[in-house]
């Protein structure tokens, strides 16, 4: 029988976002109040944020995270996937812990879901190597933190795998109760306007629903991004871009940008 599953520790407090509880909950509030979401927008069933530091995506991240803050009070499991920057594996790696600790407090991981997919298929693998040190899914948990009262992580790191027959696998088992967070940014280091012109071309592809032109596109969370297509695909769900911007627009100068966007997928 396995023994008691460790707390994952933060990684990049104090660096990609303020360390400090008080800072960190004032950063949040001030990029969730910046936002706006259209008032028709049906219910939320997934979204895609970025995941640079906040000074840099934060303004951008805050769109995504408003359109989770108005979804009903229940408890959620949200299924957090995002690019393994660190470590070279295959399949995708499963956080195996009880909870991922940010400066907010613990967010629990649903341990029966994470125990249940491992079991269920050859693509899901446990790579605690790669989930250690990685900044991609650790970065949204405190805008979760801040949006839903109540829920449960499935923290997904994309190795080498392909996306479509992970939402294959995954589509039948995402239920009314579930969320999918992708964490994804777009372009890294073009300047100005070759980023925009690269960051047009991928997200004009994703919201006409063309998985392969995505995957030619520039973007870390590519794989993430065409899973959460292909379920969005096989369930009805829309997307809607919510906000785009790169770190020129933000906090950066203009001749190495990181393109950002929020997108939201409604039922």
């Amino acid at each position: 029988m396995r023994g008691e599953l460790p707390i994952r520790r933060p990684a990049v407090a104090g660096q990609f976002y303020p360390g400090d509880a008080d800072t960190l909950r004032k950063m949040i509030q001030e990029y969730l109040d910046m936002a706006t979401v259209p008032e028709d927008l049906e219910p939320v069933r997934a979204i895609i944020a970025p995941h640079a530091g906040y000074i840099y995506s934060g303004p951008t991240a805050g769109y995504a995270f408003k359109a989770l803050a108005a979804l009903p009070q229940k408890k959620w499991t949200v299924f957090l996937l995002g690019p393994a920057h660190r470590a070279y594996f295959r399949g995708v790696a499963l956080g195996d812990y009880s909870a991922f600790r940010t400066p907010l407090g613990d967010a629990p991981i649903a341990v029966d879901r994470v125990a249940e997919m491992v079991a269920r298929s050859p693509f899901y693998t446990h790579a605690p190597e790669a989930h250690a040190p990685e900044h991609c899914l650790e970065v949204e948990v405190p805008f979760l933190q801040m949006t839903l009262p109540d829920f449960r992580l499935v923290p997904m790191l994309f190795g080498d795998v392909d996306p479509r027959e992970v939402a294959g696998e995954l589509a039948d088992h995402i239920g009314e109760d579930d969320l999918i967070v992708v964490s994804s940014d777009l372009s890294h280091f073009y300047p100005y306007a070759k980023a925009r012109q690269l960051d047009h071309a991928l997200l004009e592809a994703l919201l006409a629903g063309d998985e392969m032109g995505v995957l030619r596109g520039e973007a870390c969370g590519r794989a993430p991004i065409v899973t959460l297509m292909g379920i969005a695909r096989r369930k009805g769900w829309s997307p809607h871009l919510l906000d785009y911007r790169n770190s020129g627009d933000t906090a950066g100068d203009k001749w190495q940008v990181v393109g950002y966007a929020s997108v939201a997928y409604t039922d």
